[in-house]
């Protein structure tokens, strides 16, 4: 496993518009807002079975409907590409749910 360089993250996150650099922090973060405190949780697990699939861990919050997740590879001190794979995993997991109501 090898940390990206600035060009490989700016092309890898192409693919993952809603997923934020922060360049100090060597991470990306996203937030998501489900329906209800149970599509919350069952969102998390879907994350949690993968990432102990992959033995690569989110930093993460829930409160209630709301799911903050941050990936960062802590072996390289910066992004790698479990980071990004677990990013679109991510993404991909939240599209199978309906939109949040308001």
């Amino acid at each position: 496993m090898r940390k990206l360089n600035a060009s490989e993250i700016t092309i890898e996150l192409g693919v993952l518009p809603q997923w934020t650099l922060d360049p100090q922090a060597k991470s990306i973060r996203r937030d998501y807002v489900l329906a209800d405190f149970m599509q919350a949780f069952a969102f998390m697990t879907q994350i949690a079975i993968a990432a102990e699939k992959h033995d690569h861990h989110p930093e993460w919050c829930n409160v209630y409907n709301r799911v903050s997740i941050t990936w960062t590879t802590h072996d390289v001190d910066g992004l790698s590409a479990n980071d990004l794979a677990m990013a679109l995993f991510c993404d991909e997991a939240f599209a199978s749910y309906g939109p949040a109501s308001k």
